[in-house]
């Protein structure tokens, strides 16, 4: 028999400074602690002080350069400080979005870390009242040759399609990179998009005092205990023995909870609701409080220990309120809805129970076995938070790339070969076709298959979203504010592409320890550029995540801000693909030749440079980017184009052997035989496939529109990749480099099959 007054009296027990640091609390913050509090804190409160301050739940270290994203625009309704953004598409329709990360569970644990990381983020959307209709990964693993990384791909893509796939919501789009600064942490950043109705939004805020607190969901376990202290923290060799702070997800749990939670919506029962994502219950519960009141002044919450659902005997305060289980929320129920919200839930076989109320106190109060276990201020615990000024230093600038010290390629067929075979060009169809791209049946075009950007129909209408997520890490490790720009805009290039109007974007940050200076100047300079980039291409950030201390005994990933970017199609008669060129048609390049080696493919996988030998990357002029994002989706309204790809990793070069491959067509290219032209990685790029009659019409809308254009690359046909090396239109062709398309399609796709068959 449990002895309660024993658990009682643990979690009553007042804590110590030394208690307070095994929990992650440094002596300031201690200190703060012990002021706002005016006493020491007991067992219980002192877990909820810990998570809520946690990196992971309060961004304690990158609040301040937060502030600096442009978070409004026309078509926003809801920025950050929600669980998700929302935007306006039209007809009282609004698409609802946000990307996480689940980085150091997926490490540990990668199957369960990558589902619950699904499960978490489809949480986020469908907690505002919309149905989620697409999911996105963004997936960085350390190098293939290293011990661990084939069971990570594994795991992490099992996760990621084991809970998709079950809970019924397409995956179409992604990425996926392969580099050895992920070795001891590897990046698992899951999106989620979801659909509602203007007038039918909910929100955490807005709950006032007197109405019933509803639990539904799963039942509380002991999973995932210490979760968000664990995502605050940097890893060690062994920490895979941290296992037990890993969730267990269950996708059927799940969808009924999507069903059930929508029909509620439907009731006007729900006055406010909070998923239990990172610091469970917790987290829901004074979230809710302190933005809750009429003016948003904060109430105070009673909470029941003993009427919270629980799966394992004997779970103390401490546990209860620090679970991650997954399949949970919280709402506050508008008055005389109990019976309404119960019956509901009762039809779909989820556990629901009143635990506690809103109260007019200010404080969170928490009672176990009929003993106030807990009774603190909200305030202190979300908006005195400790909000750092970590001092930060100048990431330093690289020497530009001497290509004259590198001798041309004897064959550039073979140059293709290699860098469309290499692990982070080669295609990812062992991976994305273990994802159901096509349920629910609105999937037009999905990226891993066709296209820079995935394109969703929005059911019934004519209408469409284009979605996809970006970031090149070598790009910020060589420059973090050119880079946060090219991430934001290779967003806004890969929407255009298809032919959407970009939006709005959502975040990750995935970066190292932000107590060392050098690492907090990645994070600054990288949300320098990217909020310069949201507000010249008018792409505001209406939702996102931080996760910092991705490190292994003090190596830190390379830094990886990912952009996660949403489109609008007012037609989806009106788009394009990169898999549409026809025989006889011409890829014309719209942008300049620039020849950028820097940070680029090539200089990693032909010149074999790495670090500071790699050079600066790409500059990205944002007002070119936006003038050729505009021309290039005019040019598909008005159907003048068969396909469309942006330039980006592997050049011009690349980017048409996809566009063949896509098609499955060779080309001819009488392009001059430099490597930087046809491999550099300029920004502002696109290849366009027209039909040949069209070249002069082409041209002169270029000109008229004020962009630049390089002419043809390639013409389309046969059944090889070709160069002629011609300098000029007078001398003769000097050398010939060709490679038939069926051996670059079979280099380019069995890479990663024959990688990952080695797993046992």
């Amino acid at each position: 028999m449990t002895d309660t007054s024993a658990i009682t009296a643990a979690m009553q027990a007042i804590q110590t400074d030394a208690d307070a640091a095994s929990h992650g609390i440094n002596a300031e913050e201690w200190d703060r602690l012990i002021t706002r509090l005016t006493r020491h804190p007991n067992l219980v409160e002192l877990g909820i002080y810990s998570v809520m301050w946690s990196e992971h739940c309060s961004y304690k270290s990158s609040r301040r350069h937060l502030s600096k994203f442009p978070t409004t625009g026309e078509r926003v309704i809801q920025g950050p400080g929600e669980n998700a953004g929302v935007v306006d598409i039209g007809d009282n329709q609004a698409v609802i979005f946000k990307m996480e990360s689940h980085n150091h569970p997926s490490y540990i644990e990668p199957y369960q870390g990558a589902a619950t990381g699904v499960g978490g983020i489809l949480r986020d959307v469908f907690t505002m009242g919309a149905r989620p209709i697409a999911l996105v990964n963004a997936l960085r693993f350390g190098s293939p040759d290293h011990p661990k990384t084939r069971s990570l791909v594994a795991g992490v893509v099992a996760g990621i399609g084991g809970y998709g796939n079950c809970v019924g919501v397409p995956t179409v789009a992604g990425e996926t990179e392969f580099d050895e600064g992920y070795n001891g942490n590897i990046l698992v950043n899951a999106m989620a998009i979801g659909l509602a109705d203007q007038d039918r939004i909910f929100y955490a805020r807005g709950a006032t005092p007197g109405n019933p607190i509803f639990y539904v969901g799963s039942k509380t376990g002991r999973d995932g205990i210490h979760g968000a202290t664990m995502a605050s923290a940097e890893f060690s060799e062994g920490d895979e023995e941290k296992r037990p702070t890993v969730q267990v997800g269950d996708p059927f749990t799940e969808k009924l909870l999507i069903e059930a939670c929508l029909e509620l919506m439907e009731t006007d029962a729900i006055q406010a609701i909070q998923d239990m994502g990172a610091a469970g219950l917790t987290s829901s519960s004074v979230e809710m409080a302190d933005s809750g009141g009429v003016n948003g002044e904060g109430i105070g919450v009673t909470i029941d220990l003993d009427k919270v659902p629980q799966r394992e005997t004997g779970m103390t305060a401490y546990e209860i309120m620090l679970s991650e289980s997954q399949e949970r929320m919280l709402m506050v129920l508008k008055p005389g809805k109990i019976d309404v919200a119960k019956a509901v839930f009762d039809k779909y076989d989820l556990d629901a129970e009143v635990i506690g109320e809103t109260t007019d106190t200010g404080h969170l109060t928490l009672l176990q076995h009929g003993e106030v276990v807990c009774d603190i201020p909200v305030a202190p615990l979300a908006e005195d938070a400790p909000n750092y000024d970590r001092p930060w230093i100048e990431p330093p600038k690289r020497a530009p790339l001497d290509m004259s010290k590198y001798d041309e390629p004897e064959d550039y067929a073979q140059i293709l070969l290699k860098l469309m075979s290499c692990p982070n060009m080669a295609s990812k169809r062992w991976i994305w076709e273990q994802y159901d791209r096509h349920v629910m049946g609105d999937t037009v075009d999905s990226s891993q298959s066709m296209g820079d950007a995935a394109i969703v129909r929005i059911h019934g209408t004519p209408k469409a979203i284009a979605v996809t997520s970006d970031c090149n890490p070598h790009y910020v490790a060589a420059d973090p504010y050119e880079g946060g720009k090219q991430a934001v805009a290779e967003a806004y290039r890969n929407l255009s592409a298809v032919g959407a109007t970009p939006i709005a974007i959502t975040d990750n940050l995935n970066f190292g320890n932000p107590e060392k200076p050098d690492t907090m100047g990645y994070i600054v300079k990288a949300i320098e550029g990217m909020a310069e980039a949201c507000r010249v291409l008018d792409f505001p950030v209406v939702s996102g995540n931080v996760s910092l201390y991705n490190e292994t005994d003090g190596v830190a990933i390379p830094p990886t801000p990912v952009c996660g970017g949403v489109g609008l199609i007012e037609d989806v008669a009106k788009t394009a693909t990169l898999k549409g060129a026809q025989p006889g048609d011409v890829l014309i390049l719209i942008g300049e030749t620039k020849g950028h080696i820097g940070a680029s493919l090539y200089a990693r996988e032909i010149l074999g440079l790495k670090g500071e030998a790699l050079g600066p990357p790409p500059p990205v002029d944002l007002e070119v980017e936006k003038r050729n994002g505009d021309f290039v989706r005019m040019l598909i309204e008005q159907g003048l184009v068969n396909a469309v790809h942006d330039v980006s990793d592997g050049g011009i070069a690349c980017a048409a052997a996809e566009m063949g491959m896509s098609a499955g067509l060779g080309w001819i290219s009488y392009f001059p035989t430099e490597a930087s032209l046809h491999f550099g990685e300029n920004q502002s790029s696109y290849l366009v496939a027209i039909d040949h009659d069209r070249i002069l019409q082409i041209e002169a809308m270029v000109g008229e529109a004020g962009c630049r254009w390089c002419g043809v690359y390639a013409e389309i046909g046969g059944k090889e990749f070709v160069w002629k090396d011609q300098p000029n239109v007078v001398s003769p062709i000097l050398r010939e480099f060709r490679i038939p398309l069926s051996r670059l399609r079979e280099a380019h796709e069995g890479w990663l099959p024959r990688y990952m068959g080695k797993v046992d």
